[in-house]
């Protein structure tokens, strides 16, 4: 049994490249509360979090950037060079992540948690599983990914995908193996079948609300799945007049990175949001409405139920990119309680982080934020 009474807890591994972070997603979408223990360990390091100045102590002031955050890609060649350093390393922040992915397991009304981290197996999260998942694909998979999505040349893909500790020991240990080398279909299959054996009873899906048609609008919002990848396509096309000519691929492919709301209006569909919960930091990436659907009406409900289901996932600050012909509506994002921010005004570095991650080039950026009580808070 895990550490948390009444919670079944997925641990989550497998070497770079692999589909763990996609699978997780997956797992978040059936139901289960997820936590990303590698975000975490960027997190503790932040300035003003509480590995900041023990990593500053042990290996100099020489990390600092000019804005005072500590360099990774400095601090990363020092400790990948040098096993005693990197030991050091993870003596500092492996228990600020343990103390962070406690405190999340505990406040997570879901009954299935799924702890993701790449060296899972070499730490004391592994005890708190029920079970290990692990992603697993073939090296030349693992080399053409990080070539395609991370922009990295074949060299220094070979040079990750080779430094990484070996993957038929996860394998071993394994309670679920995920054949990642396929179809986003085919592992959307594989996840869903080792779900049921874990969750029967439970309905594939996290509870999402369904908003009763009002009398003044006749709005009814739903929760995409996957099987409404072509709706969702052809939706996202019209109502971007092509700026975002989306297929049904590209959409299930997207489900391994965020979720999607429809607004429907009468028996037509008239909005879709598209956002993420990551690091817990809610992004919504995809707004579109269609004329026909007021933004004074529209938004809020949409809003309402984005923050809804990002608060299920313990989120701290919620950021929305939207089209520029919805920015204009300032009292409608005064509303419901955005203000129109810069990355570098939020006060806190995950947040600014995920900004400037997902901000599309010439976007605005609204901001909210959701709760006070944040992880690693300085102490």
């Amino acid at each position: 049994m895990s550490n948390w009474p009444g919670k079944y807890v997925i641990g989550l591994t497998g070497n770079i490249a692999t589909g763990k972070s996609v699978v997780r997603r997956m797992l978040e979408h059936l139901g289960a509360y997820t936590i990303d223990a590698d975000a975490l360990a960027h997190r503790v390091i932040a300035k003003g979090a509480p590995g900041y100045q023990p990593v500053l102590d042990k290996f100099g002031t020489w990390l600092l950037e000019s804005d005072g955050q500590i360099n990774r890609t400095k601090l990363g060649r020092l400790v990948f060079a040098d096993g005693q350093a990197l030991a050091q390393l993870e003596d500092i922040i492996h228990p600020y992540v343990g103390q962070a992915v406690d405190l999340l397991a505990k406040r997570a009304s879901q009954s299935v948690i799924v702890i993701e981290a790449i060296k899972l197996l070499e730490s004391d999260l592994r005890n708190r599983c029920d079970g290990i998942w692990v992603t697993d694909a073939p090296p030349e998979v693992q080399i053409e990914r990080l070539i395609r999505k991370r922009e990295m040349s074949r060299e220094d893909a070979l040079q990750r995908v080779h430094s990484q500790s070996a993957q038929k020991e996860k394998l071993a240990a394994a309670k679920v193996i995920i054949n990642n080398n396929g179809s986003y279909d085919d592992l959307w299959k594989q996840v869903t079948e080792a779900w049921k054996k874990i969750s029967p009873s439970q309905e594939a899906g996290p509870t999402t609300q369904v908003l009763p048609k009002p009398v003044s609008g006749a709005f009814s919002l739903q929760r995409g799945k996957p099987r409404d990848s072509q709706k969702i396509a052809e939706l996202m096309t019209r109502l971007s007049k092509g700026k975002r000519s989306m297929t049904t691929d590209d959409v299930m492919e997207a489900f391994g990175d965020k979720a999607f709301l429809l607004l429907q209006m009468e028996n037509e569909l008239v909005g879709v949001a598209g956002w993420q919960v990551e690091n817990l930091v809610a992004r919504t990436t995809d707004l579109y409405l269609d004329p026909k659907a007021t933004a004074d009406k529209a938004l809020p409900l949409i809003m309402s139920e984005v923050e809804r289901a990002s608060n299920d996932l313990q989120c701290e600050a919620s950021l929305v990119f939207p089209p520029m012909e919805l920015v204009g509506f300032d009292s409608v994002w005064k509303q419901v309680g955005y203000e129109r921010r810069s990355p570098e005004t939020l006060g806190v570095q995950a947040w600014t982080d995920a900004a400037f991650e997902s901000m599309p080039k010439g976007s605005a950026l609204f901001f909210k934020q959701l709760r006070t009580d944040r992880v690693l808070r300085p102490i």
